[in-house]
């Protein structure tokens, strides 16, 4: 358990230290963390069930509100069970209460899980707290429409959206 609180204390207060933002088209009020700023943030692994599962800097992205991050990366669980690759696709840390596809979320660190649907139907989105219990679920819409799809990303318009390829769900 002290393993699991220095972890996601660390991986806070690294989220805490970045600098000054560029502000990024993101939303009414969104800020979207780059260069300097954001590799500060990073956080190179993310603590799970007692894993310390590598992140993906490539599919990784920081949002601010208000002074506050969130920060969403897909996680390498190459290498782990089974079970731990079937059920986390990335990762989330918050510094401000939000609800995400839905599930409301506070101040914390959580593992994200996706199971995606058959064809365009939509998937269902998944968030566990660091020892692997379920926070929430909900749905998660398939976008065909989306133009530029990739691993992970957010994407702003009416809403804010945290998309994991073609499954969207709403940052709240």
């Amino acid at each position: 358990m002290k393993k699991v609180l220095w972890v996601c204390a660390l991986a806070l207060a690294g989220a805490v230290l970045v600098g000054p933002v560029t502000p990024a088209l993101a939303g009414p009020g969104w800020e979207v963390v780059k260069g300097e700023a954001f590799k500060k943030g990073f956080v190179h692994e993310f603590y799970l069930e007692g894993n310390a599962i590598p992140t993906q800097e490539r599919n990784t992205t920081m949002v601010q509100l208000d002074g506050k991050r969130l920060v969403f990366s897909l996680l390498d669980t190459s290498g782990y069970g089974a079970d731990i690759q079937a059920k986390y696709v990335g990762m989330a840390i918050v510094e401000k209460p939000v609800s995400l596809g839905g599930v409301s979320l506070a101040v914390g660190a959580y593992g994200l899980g996706l199971d995606k649907g058959e064809g365009d139907a939509a998937g269902t989105f998944h968030v566990y707290d660091v020892a692997g219990q379920e926070v929430g679920s909900g749905p998660a819409p398939h976008d065909a429409a989306l133009a530029q799809p990739v691993p992970l990303q957010v994407v702003t318009g009416e809403a804010t959206k945290l998309y994991l390829g073609r499954y969207a769900v709403e940052i709240k």
